[in-house]
């Protein structure tokens, strides 16, 4: 995709360097702020407000704001503007998707996955094996601990949201009710989990759970370390009565503020967002992995309704909504503070603190980070 841009604009000279995940925001601040730093950078949806500082608009001559709305989901209106200006253009969307094992669910009679809480618990019931003592064998799902679920910060994100909830108020009773009705999943009389259990992600894969919240892009781990495994997809269990609604987790493309290249770096991100740029990128990712990055244009949305694995992503790609509490961001910032007092709060509650006062306490945190990092 590189070398077609630069054939159509032979004075442009791109060079892509891959960088670890690990201190990346830190590091990328540190070599913008320091006049050494790229001219493109990429980040993660929830970033904006802490890297605000060294990101260039997107100009009005490049891509208006009208076309910006009507290309991408409504999500990335809300994660990308400040003031009326965006700030990036992603060349993906995912979010957290229901991930469950087909074999376990036909083993237990068990023919559409649940699209209800309610589904949910009885699904998860059916499923769960247990030995003589009560020992969990196989379990439902893996939900209501902190220390073996991957992304359990983005989970109680979505659930904070689908209650009406919010995470700048952690100390309302919709807050405190999610918090218990996470928690039921690892306690009396449910049990479906426990904290003894081993990462969640490598029991899906050793099929001793048989469905998971996630991200899409865990199954190319996943499948990676277990291709025999049965796999699909579905949308969140949805609260009776309520839309849709997943929590987003994605990467953008951003320009330094520090670039004497602004203009022909918001160009080339400009093509690279085009219909068939992005299809080529699709096409090319999917012959060397299970799937590409599922689409961020709305308008090529249809293409990827029937996938088994992604068709769930743009399913709920219209209803997404954000939250800085992202899990494997390795912000060492927004994200990854706010994790610490939401695990602090679950055990917590695990050694008999109340949801109520776990919760208050994560509340005065959160509320110094957010201030911290200018998040409103």
């Amino acid at each position: 995709v590189i070398q077609d841009y630069q054939k159509q604009n032979p004075k442009v000279q791109i060079t892509y360097v891959k960088q670890t995940p690990e201190d990346y925001r830190l590091k990328l601040v540190a070599r913008i702020n320091e006049g050494n730093g790229p001219d493109i950078f990429r980040y993660h949806n929830t970033w904006l407000p802490s890297i605000a500082d060294i990101s260039s608009p997107l100009p009005s001559k490049v891509m208006t704001n009208q076309e910006f709305e009507s290309t991408f989901y409504k999500v990335a209106h809300t994660d990308l503007k400040i003031g009326n200006s965006y700030y990036g253009l992603p060349l993906e969307i995912d979010g957290l998707v229901l991930i469950y094992n087909d074999e376990l669910f036909r083993k237990a009679g068990i023919t559409s996955p649940p699209k209800t809480w309610e589904d949910l618990l009885a699904a998860a019931n059916t499923l769960r094996v247990q030995d003589a003592d009560g020992n969990i064998l196989t379990s439902g799902i893996a939900l209501g601990t902190a220390n073996n679920i991957e992304h359990f910060s983005d989970i109680l994100g979505w659930m904070l949201l689908q209650n009406g909830a919010s995470l700048s108020k952690l100390d309302s009773s919709e807050a405190i009710e999610v918090l218990a009705n996470y928690r039921q999943f690892a306690e009396p009389p449910l049990n479906f989990w426990n904290e003894k259990m081993p990462n969640n992600i490598s029991a899906f894969i050793e099929g001793k759970v048989a469905m998971i919240i996630a991200p899409s892009w865990r199954i190319l781990e996943i499948k990676a370390a277990n291709a025999d495994l049965e796999i699909k997809t579905t949308s969140l269990p949805l609260l009776s009565g309520n839309q849709p609604l997943s929590l987003a987790s994605y990467w953008v493309e951003g320009v330094s503020k520090a670039s004497k290249n602004q203009q022909e770096a918001w160009k080339f991100l400009h093509f690279l967002v085009q219909k068939e740029t992005m299809t080529k990128l699709y096409q090319a990712q999917s012959q060397t992995r299970l799937f590409g990055e599922p689409y961020s244009r709305v308008d090529l949305r249809d293409s990827l309704t029937q996938n088994e694995y992604v068709g769930s992503v743009v399913d709920q790609a219209l209803y997404m909504q954000s939250l800085p509490l992202v899990a494997r961001t390795f912000d060492k910032g927004t994200n990854d503070e706010v994790i610490a007092y939401l695990e602090d709060a679950i055990n917590a509650t695990m050694k008999g603190v109340s949801y109520n006062q776990a919760f208050s306490n994560a509340a005065k945190g959160i509320e110094q980070v957010f201030a911290k990092y200018n998040i409103k």
